[in-house]
């Protein structure tokens, strides 16, 4: 499974860089490193609607209040 990050100027001011370091954290702690691969990449298109995070292909809407749902629901349950 391949996690991209948007760390662009948009989402870094909505919070991206908690979104990434809480992802690594949630990652090791699962002991996911083998299976995702997280990566950060300067604009996915969508800088309106919050951090943007892709999964595989499916794009999301990302917090750092809202990452521990979003890793339980669209990464931990698929892999």
């Amino acid at each position: 499974m391949k996690i991209t990050v948007c760390i662009g100027s948009s989402c870094h001011l909505k919070g991206s860089r908690q979104v990434v370091e809480r992802l690594q954290e949630l990652v090791e702690v699962n002991a996911l490193d083998e299976k995702v691969d997280l990566v950060g990449t300067f604009c996915l298109g969508n800088c309106q609607a919050g951090v943007s995070v892709m999964v595989d292909e499916t794009l999301f809407s990302v917090s750092p209040e809202t990452v521990d749902e979003f890793f339980e629901t669209n990464v931990k349950s698929k892999v």
